[in-house]
């Protein structure tokens, strides 16, 4: 019975997902979702954290850089979705692999003016990366309720954007519905 609503809800997943993405879906979707690495990492408060702190909301993880060109380009669009869309059902992470640690991120934020994304740190620095299976930045990582891979995007995006935005709302949406 287990399997039989796994295979639902994954089918349903799909549908909806190419629904609210008309053209092709802007993640590389996996049905079903994976199971991730316990991720470590520090928030702007010196708190650790990890991927299980988030569970029950949808999460987009990224893994960037304040060096990283297209990291410094698509940060501000992350903060705009987080506006737009962040609440208790989901939340953008940003998680950071520069080696200054939170100072960096801190100039870096104050330097373009970021105010609506949290702020954190990694110490496995490029180790992230190969821990979630990645090559290159930036690597972004739709992460279900409960804390599994939906999908991941490498490389830029605009996040903010219209499509990207509804098919987010799609997903938390769908989300809530499917699993309480």
């Amino acid at each position: 019975m287990r399997q039989l609503r796994r295979a639902v809800v994954g089918a349903v997943f799909l549908l909806a997902t190419s629904i609210a993405y008309a053209e092709q879906p802007p993640f590389a979707m996996n049905n079903p979702p994976k199971e991730l690495p316990e991720l470590q990492f520090t928030d702007g408060t010196g708190q650790a954290r990890t991927l299980a702190d988030f569970r029950g909301k949808v999460v987009l993880l990224n893994i960037w850089a304040t060096w990283c060109m297209p990291c410094r380009k698509e940060m501000p669009t992350l903060g705009r979705l987080d506006a737009a869309v962040g609440g208790p059902d989901f939340e953008v992470v940003p998680v950071s692999i520069d080696r200054k640690g939170m100072e960096a991120v801190d100039k870096f934020y104050a330097e373009i003016g970021i105010q609506h994304l949290a702020r954190y740190v990694t110490p496995a620095g490029n180790a992230a990366l190969e821990m979630l299976g990645a090559f290159g930045l930036p690597a972004t990582f739709l992460i279900d309720r409960q804390g599994r891979e939906l999908g991941r995007k490498m490389g830029p995006a605009e996040w903010d954007s219209p499509a990207m935005t509804e098919f987010l709302k799609q997903i938390t949406k769908l989300q809530k519905e499917t699993n309480p």
